[in-house]
C-alpha cells in the first residue's frame, strides 16, 4: 500500500509538472564553456518514477550550466553507500560520479541521499541527505546540483534561485516568478496594463515593479509570500526604474514630479523622499553598488546616454563609459568588480562587460536588440531580454560569453528579467 501511494504521489507530481509546463519558460542550449567536467550521475535506487523526476533534473542543472559534460550511465542504479568500480567508470570518461537513493517514508514524505565521487582519486568527496515532501522534488532536486556545483567548482550554485520576468499576450500581461530552469512559473500580477521593471529585494521576498493600471507609472512592492503590495512611488507624473539598496529599507527611483527624469531616494514604504541628483539631462536606470556607497545610473548630460555614477551621500558624478555613443542600463556584479550594460554598435543594441578595475570592455553577446541585463547572483551569468524572429524572448550569457541559451514561451513575448538574490 505504501508503494502505492508513494506512485501516485509521483504521478501527480509528474502529472501537474506537465501542465504547467504549457505555461513554462523552454530553454535551449546555444554554447557551451571550452573545457566541460565530464560528470556520471546515476539513476537513484528506491521509488523508480519518483527517482527518475529527481535524478533527471539534477542532470538537467548540471548540464545547463555549460561547465558539466554528461556521461552515459545507461543502466546503472547506484545508492549513496554503493562502492563504485572506479575502472569502469574511468573507462566511461567519467571525471566524477554521483549516486544516491529515494527511498519514501511511513509519515509520506521522503528521504533523499546522495554521494559525490573523485573517479580519479577513487573516493567520495562529498553527501549529503534531505527529508522533503512530493512537491519538493524539484526543490531538492535543485539543492543537490546546487551542492555538487560548488564541490566541483568552488562556487555558489544558482539552481535554487529564481528569475522575474514579465510575459506579454495580447491584451494581457504578467508578471512571473519561476525558478532558475523556468519551470515552477506563478503569476504575482496579472494586468491589462504594462508592467515594466521588476526588481528583486536583497532578501529575496518581495519586488518592486512599474505598474501602469492606473493608466500612468506608479512604483509598488509586492509581498511574495502574502500578495500584498503598497504603493512605494506615486507623484505627479511618471515614478519608474526602481533599485534597492542593498540593505533593502530604501529604493533609488526616477521621478518627473519636478520636470525632466531626475533620481530620488525614497524608504521602502514610500515615506522620506529625497532627491539624490540634479542634471540639466535625463537622469535614469539607477543601480546601487553592492557596498551601497555609489548610484550608477544612465544620463545624457554630456549630449548622449553614457553611465555615470554619484556617492550616495552626495558629491559629483563621474562618466563611467566613454567607447561608443550610446551605453545604458548599468548592472553591477554581486562582487561590485564588474558592469554590464547595453551598447550600441552599428545600430545593434547588445550586451557589453566592463572590468571596473582596468575599464576594459568586452561585448558578450551577437544578439541586436538586447535589454535588461541582470546578473545571476553568483555573478557567472548575465540573464537579459532580447528579440528572435520578432518575438522577445529571455537569455542567457556567461561573463566570458561562452555559455549561451534561450528562455522562450510559446506564443507570447517575453522581457524585464531579473534575476533574484541566493534563497
Amino acid at each position: 500500500m505504501k508503494k502505492f501511494v508513494s506512485r501516485l504521489a509521483a504521478g501527480f507530481f509528474l502529472a501537474g509538472a506537465a501542465c504547467v509546463a504549457l505555461a513554462q519558460l523552454s530553454i535551449e542550449i546555444t554554447g557551451a564553456g571550452a573545457t566541460r567536467l565530464p560528470i556520471a550521475i546515476a539513476d537513484f535506487a528506491g521509488e523508480r518514477i519518483v527517482a527518475q523526476a529527481l535524478t533527471s533534473v539534477i542532470r538537467a542543472d548540471l548540464e545547463r550550466s555549460g561547465l558539466f559534460q554528461l556521461v552515459d550511465t545507461t543502466g546503472a542504479v547506484l545508492n549513496e553507500n554503493s562502492v563504485p568500480s572506479y575502472p569502469e567508470w574511468k573507462g566511461r570518461g567519467a571525471d566524477a560520479l554521483v549516486a544516491g537513493s529515494l527511498v519514501a517514508l511511513p509519515d509520506g514524505r521522503y528521504e533523499t541521499r546522495y554521494r559525490l565521487f573523485d573517479v580519479q582519486k577513487q573516493t567520495a568527496v562529498g553527501g549529503q541527505a534531505f527529508t522533503h515532501g512530493s512537491a519538493q522534488i524539484r526543490a531538492t532536486a535543485h539543492r543537490i546540483a546546487d551542492a555538487i556545483y560548488e564541490k566541483l567548482t568552488g562556487e555558489r550554485g544558482i539552481f535554487s534561485t529564481r528569475i522575474a520576468y514579465v510575459v506579454k499576450s495580447p491584451g494581457r500581461y504578467e508578471l512571473m516568478i519561476a525558478d532558475a530552469d523556468g519551470n515552477g512559473a506563478q503569476a504575482a500580477l496579472t494586468s491589462k496594463e504594462p508592467i515594466i521593471s521588476p526588481a528583486w529585494s536583497p532578501d529575496g521576498t518581495k519586488l518592486a515593479y512599474v505598474s501602469f493600471e492606473a493608466k500612468k507609472p506608479i512604483i509598488y512592492v509586492h509581498d511574495l509570500a502574502s500578495g500584498r503590495r503598497h504603493v512605494a512611488a506615486n507623484f505627479k507624473g511618471s515614478n519608474s526604474a526602481p533599485a534597492w539598496s542593498p540593505d533593502g529599507k530604501k529604493l533609488a527611483v526616477v521621478l518627473t514630479k519636478d520636470g525632466a527624469s531626475q533620481l530620488y531616494l525614497v524608504n521602502a514604504d514610500g515615506s522620506g523622499l529625497t532627491r539624490l541628483a540634479a542634471s540639466s539631462g535625463i537622469d535614469t536606470e539607477p543601480q546601487f553598488s553592492p557596498d551601497g556607497e555609489f548610484i550608477y545610473f544612465t544620463s545624457d548630460r554630456g549630449g548622449s546616454p553614457q553611465i555615470y555614477r554619484q556617492p550616495v551621500a552626495g558629491g559629483k558624478a563621474e562618466r563611467i563609459t566613454f567607447e561608443g555613443s550610446y551605453n545604458v542600463t548599468p548592472r553591477l556584479s554581486p562582487d561590485g568588480k564588474r558592469l554590464a550594460f547595453v551598447t550600441r554598435e552599428g545600430g545593434r543594441f547588445r550586451v557589453a562587460l566592463m572590468d571596473l578595475a582596468s575599464r576594459q570592455v568586452q561585448v558578450l553577446t551577437d544578439t541586436a536588440k538586447d535589454e535588461s541585463p541582470s546578473f545571476s547572483p553568483n555573478g557567472r551569468m548575465i540573464l537579459f531580454a532580447t528579440e528572435v524572429g520578432g518575438k522577445g524572448v529571455l537569455a542567457a550569457v556567461s561573463v566570458d560569453g561562452r555559455i549561451k541559451q534561450r528562455l522562450s514561451v510559446a506564443a507570447a513575448d517575453v522581457r524585464e528579467p531579473a534575476w533574484g538574490p541566493f534563497n
